[in-house]
């Protein structure tokens, strides 16, 4: 039978088409024009490697800080799409407000800005998975979120593509064109997020007592003691911490990368939005397979690959070698995404999901810290790019072995 999503799962997913084309321009235009300001501020490849990667570790610590608390915050009765709006509002005001901007250093503070708000802004949505369906539904909605988001991002993507390389024929400066595409990025994100802010409707949630605040940050310091003694909870986490750890800095860091490579910005572009359209087939083929195979299996296949993946960049040097790489990331990136979301919200509690989702995001875009600032780090102590990168193989494996003793773990509760 075929799967229908309902209407207000549709408008879930449609958030993830918009807000994925924020993510596609971080990792593909936005690093490429902060290369350009860089360079015209006379700073080496390797130091705008560096700067972008501790660009981007400072975001991923500030919501791995502000996550939990402002979580707790969420999951008071009719907090959450209120919080969700103001950082879904702060990110889209960011992505505009950076086309306006020609300092390198302004640039990447403004980018830190837009960036923690969309991510914090994920917190909050993960979060609404289990509001918007059944358990039973969940590795299958939050698949089609991240399927739909990969193809819908290329929308505005390729729009803003044609812009930014075709300045010149267009008869418009690099400036000019950067403040278009940040803009339809911005806007695309914008009418994507209304169809669920008109809908949505929290419905597990905890019921405000006193100060909403106060009272949060207690619900917040009894989930921690609880976590500490729902060891399969624990474990997941752990392991989650290292593995998405990779992920995430693949995901931030390719086109930089590619760049501080020498390689053709045209063919880096191309190449990961080459990604997106192999991501959509790939998760929704995957959704199909977790029917018959226990979603277990399929993550440690996806951690698998991406350790393989890590340690085939230490070799990378020619386009031909980056576009090998961004097809093996879209056939596995969406799926260890989705699947780690919704196999996380079918063993938290449901009323505490906005809590539990901003611990999560500490050990996910949280973890990226260390990524992000590992690769940078190894890229400037050895002077090779590759070392850098390929260094993520270790976090992957650390992760697999973890994620394989959660699972059992989590087999054991499911008996009791």
């Amino acid at each position: 039978m075929k799967f229908k999503l309902t209407s207000l799962e549709k408008k879930w997913v449609l958030y993830d088409v918009g807000n994925s084309a924020f993510t596609m321009m971080v990792s593909t235009i936005f690093p490429i024009y902060f290369n350009y300001l860089a360079g015209n501020a006379g700073i080496s490849d390797v130091d705008y490697l560096a700067y972008w990667g501790y660009a981007t570790s400072v975001c991923t610590l500030l919501v791995a800080l502000l996550g939990p608390t402002l979580g707790a915050v969420a999951d008071t009765k009719n907090f959450k799409k209120i919080i969700f709006s103001i950082a879904m509002g702060v990110g889209v005001f960011g992505c505009i407000l950076l086309g306006f901007l020609s300092s390198w250093i302004w640039f990447l503070g403004v980018f830190v800005i837009a960036k923690t708000g969309y991510s914090a802004s994920l917190v909050f949505y993960d979060a609404m998975l289990t509001d918007v369906t059944e358990p039973e539904r969940m590795d299958t909605v939050s698949s089609h979120g991240y399927a739909w988001g990969y193809i819908g991002s290329c929308i505005p993507f390729v729009a803003c593509l044609g812009i930014v390389l075709g300045a010149e024929p267009l008869g418009i400066s690099m400036q000019t064109s950067m403040i278009l595409a940040f803009i339809i990025t911005a806007l695309w994100w914008l009418c994507s997020s209304l169809p669920l802010l008109k809908s949505y409707r929290q419905k597990y949630f905890s019921e405000p007592e006193g100060h909403v605040v106060r009272d949060s940050f207690k619900r917040l310091g009894h989930t921690f003691v609880e976590l500490t003694k729902e060891k399969h909870i624990f474990v997941f986490l752990l392991a989650f911490f290292f593995y998405i750890d990779g992920v995430y800095t693949v995901i931030d860091m390719a086109t930089a990368y590619g760049q501080a490579l020498g390689l053709d910005s045209t063919g880096l572009l191309l190449a990961l939005l080459v990604t997106q359209i192999v991501a959509f087939p790939s998760v929704l083929i995957f959704s199909r397979v977790i029917k018959k195979v226990n979603p277990e299996k399929i993550i440690t296949v996806c951690i698998a690959a991406y350790f393989c993946i890590a340690v085939y960049a230490y070799w990378l040097d020619t386009q031909f070698d980056f576009w090998l790489l961004a097809i093996l990331v879209g056939m596995f990136q969406g799926t260890i995404q989705a699947l780690s979301r919704s196999y996380f919200a079918k063993i938290i509690p449901a009323e505490k999901s906005g809590e539990f989702f901003g611990i999560y995001d500490i050990c996910g875009k949280g973890a990226s810290v260390i990524g992000t600032a590992l690769v940078s780090f190894l890229s400037q102590m050895t002077g090779s790019i590759n070392i850098g990168v390929s260094a993520l193989s270790v976090m992957f494996l650390i992760g697999l072995v973890l994620f394989r003793y959660s699972a059992k773990l989590n087999a054991g509760v499911k008996k009791v």
